[in-house]
């Protein structure tokens, strides 16, 4: 046995504390909607049928989880968007998919490729942004948007 009975309990005790950390490491804080007179932008992307699987492995595979590898600063604006799918393809075909960036947060950039560049060699990076340009069915469309009161 490699811990006598005596530091068996203290054993146990150290793994349940350490484990527990670990968990509440792993949950984010709680989101913090945009106050009245917040920015808060919506961007529709417009994604090709066939690229669906494409995309949605960029978002969840790629992108969301190397926001890791940014400063504290620039991984809260991945914590205040959030990313809807659709369920059902618009009369043209496409799919789309809404970021929601609420709220704004001041002086951030949100543009994907620089992202990219901040998260990964130029090399990974091109490829990325290639993988995620492929989806587009079209521009993106953006709505700039300020909370209400209500």
């Amino acid at each position: 046995m490699p811990y006598s009975l005596k530091t068996l309990p203290f054993v146990l005790l150290l793994s349940l504390f350490l484990t527990s950390a670990a968990v509440a490491q792993q949950q984010q804080e709680p989101r913090t909607p945009a106050a009245p007179g917040d920015s808060v932008w919506v961007i529709v992307n417009s994604v090709k049928p066939d690229k669906r699987t494409q995309f949605e492995r960029f978002v969840n595979e790629v992108f969301w989880p190397a926001a890791k590898k940014l400063p504290l600063a620039e991984q809260q604006i991945f914590r205040h968007t959030r990313v809807l799918y659709s369920g059902r393809p618009e009369k043209d075909g496409t799919y789309e998919y809404v970021f929601i960036m609420d709220p704004v947060m001041p002086g951030q950039d949100y543009d994907i490729e620089h992202l990219l560049q901040k998260m990964f060699t130029a090399d990974k990076a091109a490829a990325y942004n290639k993988m995620f340009e492929e989806t587009q069915a079209g521009e993106q469309k953006w709505y700039r948007m300020v909370q209400s009161r209500l």
